[in-house]
């Protein structure tokens, strides 16, 4: 039986994503601030928490994230830009993965073909950024993009078959993001869930370190 890590599985997605992968017949485990404690804005969380797991997971999936933070709402410009929200946002959005991805090594099996995936988005996309604004929230996601990239390469030495990617899975309707839907086509966390598990099944070595969104497809850096 294949082993699975979902961190942020309180969240809609990251719930959903817990019960495609246990639907499919993975062992879930699954982490979150709310039920463990696991806040990625503190780095002693982070190790205190992975230290309690154990043996190795086929499919480790990063599920955290938040467009407001502290009632900090997307910029819609950049004279609306401060400090601290903006320092929130990459300690959450960019920083958080990272520490998590510092433990990627010890998470993942060896012997066999091995996943590791970010949820990003496409707003952190610097080639797709066609209309500014949300200054904040796409730096902080461009930004987790070039961890996981650099990640990847670190990985693929003592992981060959290991799987290292960001995952765009779309507009899903969620607390997270029922404020910007707006007109936006949206789907429910179950089939951005399914999508997101028939994407990283079909990756490939090859392609580690790249950005991917819920239909397999390369998004531009």
């Amino acid at each position: 039986m294949k082993r699975a890590l979902v961190i942020g599985a309180s969240g809609g997605i990251g719930g959903a994503l817990g019960d495609a992968l246990a639907a499919r017949g993975d062992k879930v485990s699954r982490l979150s601030r709310s039920g463990d404690g696991l806040d990625l804005t503190d780095e002693a969380s982070v190790t205190r928490v992975l230290s309690t797991l154990e043996g190795r997971f086929d499919t480790v999936l990063v599920a955290t994230g938040a467009l407001e933070i502290a009632g900090a709402a997307p910029e819609k410009t950049i004279r609306a830009v401060s400090q601290r929200a903006m320092m929130d946002q990459f300690a959450l959005n960019a920083v958080g993965p990272a520490l998590i991805l510092a433990h990627a090594g010890r998470l993942l099996v060896r012997d066999r073909r091995a996943v590791f995936g970010v949820l990003s988005a496409r707003v952190g996309s610097i080639g797709d950024n066609r209309i500014g604004g949300w200054i904040s929230y796409r730096a902080a996601k461009a930004a987790v993009n070039q961890i996981v990239h650099t990640g990847a390469i670190e990985l693929a030495r003592t992981h060959p078959r290991a799987v290292c990617v960001s995952l765009h899975p779309g507009t899903v309707r969620t607390a997270f993001t029922e404020r910007y839907v707006g007109r936006h086509p949206a789907v429910a966390p179950d089939v951005a869930a399914a999508r997101l598990v028939r994407v990283i099944d079909g990756l490939t070595p090859a392609q580690s370190g790249g950005f991917f969104d819920w239909a397999g497809e390369a998004v531009p850096w």
